[in-house]
């Protein structure tokens, strides 16, 4: 099979010297074979995620720039993914051929280039520029109205009126424009942002506590703190809740305002790299934050998504520098860093490697917060150090209000725990303690349920608790596998293959549920096709050493 790369050069190759006798006058005098080469070795770079190796080649073939258009693109790429918008803003206001800048980004990059130094009529040239290159329902699309309502509100100094089909869209821009605008309904937009269940606006918290700083309402800034869930809110949310708690308010007015044209839209591009990073286009993606992060350099913060972005890419090299922006002021990003770093540890060596980096940079924090020590209790845990992840969970558990629902979670996560090391007593006090709380719990009344089936215990109680659980949950492949087993425990062959059978359509890779439906098809008198389900498990790397041997006396005695 061709590799990515040589198919690139075999089609470039073809591009730039096509078959016949007039194709060698023609390109001898335009290209000699070190630019070609440069060329080459710049768009492997590119597809590499190399960005400074891309644009150093890109711009050793400079000659190539006024005659072919894909070069010009791949340049202007390459100049923002490496944080050189300003140079990218150079190489398209001087190109001799104009029509080599007929593109989007080129014609979104003149744009932005316009609102930064207020030319607000240059700024309606390019806009009609940007239209021609948008189509209904796609990205583009969005980011032309978008930058057309906001271009009218700096202009006119008015709301926009436009109209638009972009319903979320239109809430988040509607609290930026009043923002803007000193008007006052921004108080009202915010509040509607924060408590819509239309979508999740958690992360315009920030931007609505950033107001009421400028505004100097402290009095709601703490109201607002003391409701944000320090367990489960979003990174930015834990870090402004942080700040606030530290009275820290400065942090927060500094690296936004929305009386400032650029902190607005560096937030909309923001907003368009999450959408591509959501479709797994780590590329456009970084495109658009690079484009963020120059229009307002304070908020660096965002830069955290770019890190996942090359870590997802699988580019760790990438990400570790990225990881370098943020230090221990920012005490929650710093923590998201250690983590990072410990996944990029984990992947080039081994989970134990990145679980002591872990533990190394943990002492080093001062006064962790609760989120730190819930954060590290759950690793240990996924990390089988079930005696750590007890100490810790109770450590949170300590300082919660017992009748919050984060309290339940907490007792689910230590009763789990207890369970994986034979601790049931305890294991059952904390989940039947957690159903007193969330009796509608599925995932409590499944884990409760399938250790008493394992135990053989309560067999009964265990299957209509599974039962409850299916209805709260139905397609949750766990819950359909413990379903499955507690009927198979009762003797109901039949109902359980069916349950098991879905439980296998939606994790065909499990070798719990491989080996369980083994064990149904065995007891249906289907043998053979039990046997086969037994021996992928032999071949699953992520089988348990206990449930390969058990299955390999399975295999020659079948089960009773």
């Amino acid at each position: 099979m061709i590799s990515k790369n040589l198919k690139i050069i075999l089609i470039i190759f073809f591009i730039f010297f096509p078959l016949g006798a007039k194709s060698k006058n023609i390109y001898s005098k335009d290209f000699n074979s070190k630019e070609l080469s440069n060329y080459f070795s710049g768009i492997i770079s590119h597809n590499n995620q190399k960005n400074v190796q891309a644009l150093k080649y890109l711009k050793s073939s400079k000659q190539l720039l006024n005659k072919h258009d894909e070069y010009f693109k791949r340049l202007i790429f390459s100049l923002v993914l490496n944080q050189n918008v300003d140079r990218a803003i150079q190489e398209i206001k001087f190109l001799k051929n104009k029509k080599q800048s007929e593109f989007f980004e080129a014609q979104l990059i003149l744009l932005i280039d316009s609102i930064n130094k207020k030319n607000f009529d240059r700024t309606k040239i390019y806009l009609n520029s940007l239209a021609k290159y948008t189509e209904e329902g796609t990205f583009e699309k969005v980011i032309y109205e978008t930058l057309r309502d906001y271009s009218y509100t700096f202009k006119e100094k008015k709301m926009s009126n436009f109209k638009s089909n972009f319903g979320n869209l239109i809430a988040i821009n509607n609290a930026f424009q009043s923002c803007y605008l000193n008007n006052l309904k921004t108080l009202d937009y915010f509040d509607k942002l924060k408590s819509s269940e239309a979508a999740d606006y958690s992360r315009y918290l920030f931007f609505y506590v950033n107001y009421l700083i400028h505004k100097k309402r402290f009095d709601l800034v703490k109201e607002i703190s003391f409701g944000i869930d320090e367990l489960s809110s979003n990174l930015i949310i834990l870090q402004t809740k942080s700040w606030i708690d530290k009275s820290n308010f400065s942090e927060i007015k500094e690296i936004f305002s929305c009386n400032n044209e650029n902190d607005i839209l560096a937030e909309f591009f923001y907003l368009v790299s999450n959408l591509y990073s959501s479709q797994d286009e780590y590329e456009q993606s970084n495109f658009y934050l690079n484009i963020s992060y120059f229009l307002n350099k304070k908020f660096k913060i965002n830069l955290s998504l770019m890190a996942d972005n090359y870590f997802l890419n699988e580019n760790y090299d990438q990400s570790l520098k990225v990881l370098q922006l943020f230090n221990s002021k920012d005490d929650l990003y710093y923590w998201f860093k250690i983590k990072q770093e410990a996944k990029i540890i984990t992947e080039k060596k081994n989970k134990e490697e990145g679980l002591k980096y872990i533990e190394k940079n943990f002492k080093n924090i001062k006064n962790p917060s609760t989120k730190v020590l819930f954060d590290l209790a759950t690793i240990y845990k996924n990390s089988k150090k079930y005696e750590k992840a007890i100490e810790l969970y109770t450590s949170v558990m300590n300082i919660m209000d017992k009748d919050n629902l984060n309290y339940a979670d907490l007792l689910y996560r230590r009763g789990g725990s207890f369970e994986r090391i034979g601790k049931y007593e305890k294991s059952d006090k904390d989940l039947l303690d957690a159903l007193k709380i969330i009796p509608n719990n599925s995932y409590v009344l499944n884990y409760l349920a399938y250790s008493w089936l394992e135990r053989n215990q309560n067999i009964n109680k265990a299957i209509l608790m599974l039962e409850k659980a299916y209805k709260e949950n139905e397609n949750d492949p766990y819950i359909i596998d413990s379903v499955g087993w507690g009927y198979f425990l009762v003797g109901k062959y039949n109902d359980a293959e069916k349950y098991m059978r879905r439980a296998l359509e939606l994790m065909p890779n499990d070798p719990i549920v491989n080996d369980h439906y083994g064990d149904i098809l065995w007891k249906l008198n289907r043998k053979i096709q039990a046997q086969y389900f037994w021996n992928s498990v032999l071949k699953m790397d992520d089988a348990e050493k206990e449930m390969i041997e058990k299955i390999k006396v399975k295999l020659i005695n079948g089960i009773s």
